[in-house]
């Protein structure tokens, strides 16, 4: 039973149902699944969507609607998950935000969402995020990633005064740092000392990966 639901939640993400995913993850709760296990599988589901994104057999729309399926159900196992005591295994503690005179949240969030699939702790600042903003999250948090979002090429600049940030309170060393969004590209990510680019959010995903696993 408890398999056969677990598979239907998994579905629920996949085909962008974000009420079926809420009642379901409900339902694993009232039925004593392990909410690792609930959470095992709306990963699973995030993730065949986002491969398939990046295959090109899927598109920004799906991405989107999956990312919301998933942020439907995850507060209710997150809450479960706080009551039983037990603990999911971090992949690291990452600050994100859309940099000062930025307001644009889509790719942000589905950055934001995918990396909690893959167990990051994630500390989402929003939107217009100052250079001093994302200083003081990185150290209130003892972030170990910094990921800067940039869709204007007006905004973009603010990604390096948060670098120089980093640098001048001697933060640049303890973090490493990705950036991206439609005014980004690789060689301005090169050009400001950014650690990381990456052009869409399931290979920012991955990108945070590498990042943590190399340092």
């Amino acid at each position: 039973m408890s398999t056969n639901l677990l598979d239907d939640l998994q579905k629920a993400i996949v085909t962008y149902a974000a009420e079926d995913a809420l009642k379901l993850a409900s339902r694993t709760v009232k039925e004593g699944i392990d909410p690792l296990e609930a959470l095992d599988a709306m990963t699973l589901g995030i993730r065949q969507v986002g491969d398939g994104f990046n295959k090109g057999e899927l598109w920004l729309p799906d991405l989107i609607r999956a990312s919301e399926a998933f942020q439907a159900a995850l507060p209710i196992l997150m809450e479960e998950l706080a009551r039983s005591g037990k603990e999911r295994k971090s992949s690291g503690v990452l600050v994100i935000g859309t940099v000062f005179g930025d307001i644009h949240n889509i790719g942000k969030d589905m950055v934001a969402t995918l990396l909690v699939a893959d167990g990051f702790v994630v500390h989402d600042l929003g939107v217009n995020v100052t250079a001093e903003r994302f200083i003081e999250a990185v150290k209130a948090h003892r972030a170990d990633l910094v990921a800067m979002s940039a869709l204007l090429s007006i905004s973009a600049p603010e990604q390096r005064k948060v670098i120089a940030a980093l640098k001048s309170t001697g933060l640049r060393d303890t973090v490493r740092v990705m950036v991206g969004g439609g005014a980004i590209t690789q060689e301005f990510a090169d050009s400001i000392g950014a650690d990381g680019y990456a052009a869409t959010a399931p290979l920012a995903a991955a990108l945070a990966r590498t990042l943590l696993d190399n340092r």
